[in-house]
């Protein structure tokens, strides 16, 4: 089916009296990678969750390859979350499973799986993000920060998804973890020819791993262009984000 994999049209969210999406419209294609960049607070992870499932819309609606899942639940939602893989912020992996279970979450909870092939499988997808089987049995607190995001990326698309969420995936990493953690978000999504929708306030990795990025601010797209342009975009709100300004018309939340 032609058109976007991915599409949010006029969401709105609030909480009480707060008002956190204000009508978002975005859409993301076939092997596109999109990254959305925004302060703390602007909505970026609320945002995520109305995507994903995990909260739904006061208003608008969201499209998964064609079809409306805005109030999609039981079968409908389980079958675009088969579709969709996601790397959370924290990494999220289970302290008691090892890494390979952890991995292999997904499958071993699939009726009639093989623990014996769901562990072979998880070994082969630890290995196109550079970690060896010697770490498969250990458990999460026994490896580093680093590749802890390793894992949670393996766990992501081990299952080979269409769609792929990154919620600040370099958060807590050195900046050469961080940097080897974007080549390998860039090359499992075009390994894959997933789509991808990241949040990041982390420029280097925003402008590494994006085709085009996007600004939410105060629950709106304010605006979207290729990631080469994201440094001289000519939007005054973007322009201050990107490098880092005090001064400028967004006010520091403090």
């Amino acid at each position: 089916m032609s058109g976007p994999l991915l599409k949010l049209e006029g969401v709105e969210k609030s909480f009480g009296t707060k008002q956190v999406l204000r009508g978002v419209d975005l859409e993301v294609a076939r092997g596109q990678s999109l990254v959305v960049i925004g302060g703390s607070g602007s909505g970026k992870s609320v945002m995520l969750k109305n995507a994903l499932g995990l909260m739904t819309p006061d208003k608008g609606r969201i499209f998964f390859d064609g079809e409306d899942v805005t109030k999609a639940n039981g079968k409908a939602r389980e079958k675009m979350r088969a579709r969709v893989g996601m790397l959370f912020q924290s990494g999220a992996l289970f302290d008691s499973l090892t890494v390979w279970e952890n991995v292999a979450f997904r499958l071993i909870n699939t009726p009639g799986a093989k623990r014996k092939d769901a562990r072979e499988r998880a070994i082969e997808t630890l290995k196109k993000v550079r970690l060896g089987s010697d770490v498969a049995s250990l458990y999460p607190a026994e490896i580093s920060g680093g590749m802890q995001k390793r894992v949670s990326l393996a766990r992501s698309i081990i299952s080979e998804p269409d769609l792929i969420f990154f919620d600040e995936p370099t958060t807590g990493l050195d900046p050469i973890t961080a940097d080897a953690i974007n080549d390998l978000i860039v090359e499992m999504v075009r390994g894959l020819g997933a789509a991808a929708v990241s949040i990041t306030h982390d420029m280097a990795s925003a402008r590494k791993i994006a085709d085009e990025i996007a600004m939410l601010f105060e629950g709106k797209i304010i605006w979207r262009g290729p990631a080469a342009d994201v440094m001289n975009s000519g939007n005054a709100y973007v322009d201050q984000f990107v490098h880092g300004r005090a001064e400028g018309p967004i006010q520091p939340a403090i």
